[in-house]
C-alpha cells in the first residue's frame, strides 16, 4: 500500500466492487471511512448506463472506533437485505479499514442468520494485491461459492450442452471497451456455430453460476480478470480454457484455431479455416490495409506501447508483426504478470519495461522520442506535453474512452478499429507538409529534460526568439536536443550560437 497521486491500477476494494456491481441483483457493502467511498461517483461518471445498483458504504467514524463496527455492519447488511432483496451481499473492507483488523468474517456469519439472501466477505488481502488481482480473486470466490452451494443442494447440472458452447469470463464494468468486445465475441461465436452458455460477471445472475460446468470450454479474453475462475472450472470439471486474446488478425485466427482444437478433442467435428480465410480477406480490412501504400508510410516509424498485460502485448504484436512499425519499447504496469508479458513481447520490441511508476514511464517516452504512443490516459497526458500523438489502448481511461458508438477491439471488427487507431495516431504525409508550411498549431511549452522534471537551463531572449521560429511540431525535439548539448558542455545559458552549435553537432 502506498500513497500516490496517480495509480495505473486502483486499490483492491475497487476490483471487488467492479465484480460485485457487474452481477445482476448483487449488492456490495464497503466497510470504509469517508474518502474511500468514491466508487459510485467514478462509475456513474464513466459508464454509459441508464441505471446501476449503487454500493452502500458502512462508514467507519469516531463513534465506530470507540464502540466497534459489528453492530453497524450487521445492521447495514440486514437492512439492505430487506430493502433490496438481493441474491447476494458482498462485504469488503478497504486498505484503510483493514487496519482495524476486525473479524468481518464473524460479522458476515452473524448477518447471515437474519438475511434471506446470501452474504459473503470478499477474501482479498488489501495490502498485497491491486484492483485487477482483487477482481480476479473475487470473481473466482463467487463462482466457487455458488458451484459448491449447488453441489451441496444436489442441483448441480451434469454433462455438457448438446451443441458446442462457451462461457465468456471476465467482462466487467469499468473495463476498457468490455461491453463492445463482448458483443463482438458473441457475434463471433454465433458465426462459428457456438452457443454462449454464460457471460460473467457483467449482467449475469449468481443463481445461474451453477450452469457454468455445462459449457464445452471457457474463453478468457483478458488476462487480468477471469483466469482464476477458469482454472477452477478446469480443475473441478475438466473444462478447457482458451486464453488467447483475439485482438489483431493473427491472434484472432490463432484463438479460433485453438477453439477448433478444444471442440474437436471433445467429440466435435468443426473446421474453421474457410471462415478465417473469408474474414481475413473480405470482412477485416486490416490485412489489406497493412499492405496498402498508406500503411507503407508507417514502416520503420518508432512507437512505444504501455498498458495492462492484455492490451499492451496485443498492440505490440499488431504494430510489429502486422503493420511493420518499430516498437522501441513495450511495457506493462502488471508487475505480477511480468514473466508472461516478457515472453509475449520480447521478440517484437527492443526493450521491455515493467513498472508502476508513471514518472519513469514518462521519462522513458521522452528519452526515445517516438512518432506515436499507445498507452493509457496517463501516457496521453505525457504525449500532449511532449507534442507526441497517443492512441489510448488500456485502462485507466478518461470518459472519452467509454464511447457510445460501437468500438470493439477484439474479433474481426476489432481489427479494423485497431488499424484506424494506429493509423490516425501518427502524423503523416500531407499533414507533415502542411504543418511545416504553416508553422504548426501548438505553441505550448514542452518539458525538456524529462517529462517528470522542469528544465534547469536558461534561454537568452534572442535564443528563445530563434526557437520560436521553428515549426511547432518539431520545436520540442530541437529544444530537448539543444539543452542536452548544453548540459554535456556545462553551458548554463542557451544563446543563438549554442543553438547553431548543437545543430551542427547532430549533422542537421
Amino acid at each position: 500500500m502506498k500513497l500516490a497521486y496517480w495509480m495505473y491500477a486502483g486499490p483492491a476494494h475497487i476490483g471487488t466492487l467492479r465484480i460485485a456491481t457487474s452481477f445482476k441483483n448483487v449488492h456490495a457493502i464497503m466497510h470504509a471511512p469517508l474518502g474511500d467511498d468514491y466508487f459510485n461517483v467514478m462509475r456513474s461518471m464513466l459508464e454509459r448506463e441508464r441505471n446501476f445498483t449503487p454500493v452502500t458504504t458502512s462508514i467507519v467514524d469516531r463513534h465506530v472506533l470507540a464502540r466497534g463496527s459489528q453492530e453497524r455492519v450487521i445492521d447495514n447488511i440486514t437492512r439492505k437485505d430487506k430493502e433490496e432483496h438481493p441474491d447476494l451481499i458482498v462485504l469488503t473492507p478497504t486498505c484503510t479499514s483493514s487496519i482495524l483488523q476486525e473479524d468481518l468474517g464473524n460479522f458476515v456469519e452473524r448477518a447471515q442468520l437474519d438475511a434471506k439472501g446470501d452474504v459473503m466477505l470478499a477474501d482479498v488481502n488489501h495490502y498485497r494485491v491491486n484492483e485487477l488481482q482483487a477482481a480476479d480473486r473475487t470473481l473466482h470466490q463467487i463462482v466457487q461459492y455458488y458451484i459448491e452451494k449447488a453441489r451441496k443442494q444436489g442441483n448441480l447440472p451434469e454433462g455438457k450442452t448438446e451443441k458446442p458452447s462457451v462461457n465468456i469470463i471476465g467482462i466487467t464494468t469499468l473495463g476498457f471497451h468490455n461491453q463492445h468486445d463482448c458483443t463482438e465475441l458473441k457475434r463471433l461465436m454465433a458465426d462459428l456455430g457456438i452457443e454462449v452458455n454464460e457471460v460473467i460477471p457483467e449482467g449475469a445472475s449468481v443463481l445461474n453460476l451453477k450452469n457454468l460446468p455445462k459449457a464445452w470450454f471457457n474463453l478468457v479474453p483478458y488476462r487480468e480478470i477471469g483466469l482464476m475462475a477458469a482454472k477452477y472450472l478446469e480443475q473441478e470439471f475438466g473444462t478447457p480454457c482458451v486464453d488467447i486474446t483475439p485482438m489483431g488478425v493473427v491472434e484472432t485466427a490463432r484463438c479460433i484455431r485453438k477453439i477448433q482444437q478444444v471442440i474437436n478433442e471433445q467429440g466435435g467435428d468443426v473446421d474453421y479455416e474457410d471462415f478465417i480465410n473469408e474474414q481475413t480477406l473480405h470482412v477485416s480490412q486490416a490485412a489489406w490495409f497493412s499492405r496498402s501504400i498508406d500503411c507503407q508510410n508507417l514502416t520503420g516509424k518508432k512507437a512505444v506501447v504501455f498498458g495492462d498485460s492484455t492490451h499492451a502485448a496485443a498492440m505490440t504484436k499488431i504494430l510489429a508483426r502486422e503493420m511493420g512499425i518499430h516498437v522501441v519499447w513495450a511495457g506493462t504496469y502488471c508487475k505480477y504478470d511480468a514473466d508472461w508479458f516478457r515472453e509475449q513481447v520480447g521478440e517484437y520490441c527492443d526493450e521491455v519495461i515493467v513498472s508502476e511508476d508513471h514518472g519513469l514511464i514518462g521519462d522513458a517516452i521522452a528519452r526515445v522520442e517516438p512518432s506515436a504512443i499507445f498507452g493509457t490516459q496517463m501516457e496521453r497526458h505525457v504525449g500532449k506535453r511532449l507534442d507526441i500523438p497517443c492512441g489510448v489502448i488500456a485502462a485507466p481511461i478518461h470518459i472519452q474512452n467509454f464511447p457510445i458508438g460501437y468500438k470493439p477491439f477484439m474479433g474481426y471488427e476489432g481489427t479494423n478499429q485497431c488499424v484506424d487507431l494506429v493509423y490516425n495516431s501518427f502524423t503523416l504525409g500531407m499533414e507533415d507538409h502542411l504543418l511545416e508550411i504553416f508553422g504548426g498549431h501548438d505553441t505550448k511549452e514542452v518539458i525538456t529534460k524529462g517529462i517528470s522534471a522542469d528544465s534547469d537551463l536558461g534561454w537568452t531572449k534572442e535564443g528563445q526568439a530563434e526557437l520560436n521560429k521553428i515549426p511547432g511540431f518539431v520545436r520540442g525535439k530541437v529544444k530537448r536536443n539543444t539543452e542536452k548539448f548544453a548540459r554535456e558542455r556545462n553551458i548554463a545559458q542557451i544563446t543563438v550560437e549554442v543553438m547553431y552549435a548543437a545543430k551542427e553537432s547532430v549533422g542537421a
